[in-house]
């Protein structure tokens, strides 16, 4: 047995001292993680080997400061379990019934054998319930516009015209930009090909048949998943968040009536004119690239684009914006209204929406493809 006061250890950090026949340990100096730094490792070891005696006190009230990774290492060394004699000041007590009340690491998963199957399930089932609540949300909609025919006074008309205003209006500087840009690149890879093959008139019917039937409904669709469905989202996801959908409820204010309606007619009544004027800043950035490339006239141009795209292409562009426009908002609306009252759900819900609306888009464009792939082309037999 150590004699009375005798010092078995001066490191800075503790001192074990004996004093009659009770063994203490002394913890000293700044446990602090700028303190400790190097020494971190080598302090928590020895300090997991001292706490394997049961008999031995510790005295924590000589340490001059104390940060959250220093009692995080005391509190491993002990085990996750307070000493049975502990002395402790009452400014440092805070912090270790903190870390009582923390919820233990979770232990890591083991993959079971079959863990792709079961995801692929997963993702099944989760695919399954996002496509019933968007069909069972779509219902609901229809139910409000027959409920809005008997009651066309009750139409929202205000709201109509600000999702019209936000979705259309202020997207045609973007979609103006990228459809100029889409046109003069395309214009300039398609009319070095055709001159060389001494074919600079064809230029046309390029520019004209992507631009119309397929570019600019696709451009505009995308862009405006990206930008208004994003927005759709954030709004009714903020909603949820400040509790106001709840408020709606409670004064039987239908949330499919004047949140989810006024989105899908304004975005599909902006949607076919955003899908015209990208074509049409598009076709511009095309004529004026092939102008300056191989000296197109666009007079020429002018006059013979209606020669060489029909027009019923571009009611099958037009049409691909309304049902896209439609389709978007209705995705959007979706994820807005089940996202969870806390900021990461908010911005897990966007991205989803914005993933999901322009997979639809391009989903849409497929299925017009093949049924209308006799309609407004030149096919020679």
């Amino acid at each position: 047995m150590l004699p009375s006061n005798h010092i078995d250890d001066t490191s800075p950090w503790y001192q074990i001292t004996v004093e009659q026949n009770i063994s203490c340990i002394k913890l000293t100096g700044s446990y602090t993680l700028a303190a400790l730094d190097q020494q971190l490792q080598k302090v928590g070891a020895k300090l997991t080997h001292f706490a394997t005696q049961s008999d031995l006190h510790w005295d924590l009230t000589s340490i001059q400061q104390m940060d959250h990774a220093g009692a995080v290492l005391i509190w491993r060394a002990w085990k996750m379990h307070r000493p049975a004699n502990l002395l402790i000041r009452p400014e440092h007590e805070r912090l270790f019934t903190h870390l009582e009340k923390a919820r233990p690491a979770p232990k890591p998963v083991r993959r079971d054998i079959l863990w792709p199957i079961l995801t692929l399930g997963r993702r099944f089932f989760l695919f399954w319930d996002h496509l019933t609540g968007i069909i069972t949300l779509l219902g609901q909609v229809l139910l409000n516009v027959l409920y809005l025919v008997k009651h066309p006074n009750q139409i929202p008309l205000r709201e109509i015209s600000a999702n019209l205003f936000r979705t259309g209006a202020q997207a045609l500087s973007i979609t103006a930009l990228v459809g100029f840009l889409i046109g003069i690149v395309l214009s300039y890879l398609s009319s070095e090909q055709l001159h060389s093959y001494g074919a600079d008139m064809f230029i046309i019917n390029i520019l004209g048949m992507s631009i119309v039937r397929e570019l600019g409904p696709m451009l505009a669709a995308i862009l405006v998943a990206g930008r208004s469905g994003s927005s759709m989202t954030a709004q009714l996801g903020v909603m949820r968040v400040t509790e106001e959908l709840d408020a709606l409820t409670v004064m039987g204010i239908p949330h499919s009536l004047r949140l989810v309606l006024p989105k899908i007619i304004g975005l599909g009544i902006a949607m076919p004119l955003v899908v015209l004027w990208t074509s049409a800043i598009a076709l511009l950035g095309g004529i004026l690239a092939a102008d300056l490339q191989i000296g197109l006239n666009y007079k020429y141009a002018l006059s013979n684009l209606p020669d060489a795209v029909p027009v019923a292409n571009l009611w099958i562009g037009m049409g691909k914006g309304v049902v896209c426009g439609m389709a978007i908002a209705l995705i959007a609306c979706h994820f807005g209204l089940r996202i969870k009252p806390n900021t990461e759900s908010l911005g897990e819900g966007t991205t989803n929406s914005v993933v999901t609306s322009i997979t639809a888009v391009i989903l849409i464009d497929a299925i017009f493809a093949v049924i209308f792939s006799n309609v407004g082309l030149k096919i020679r037999s």
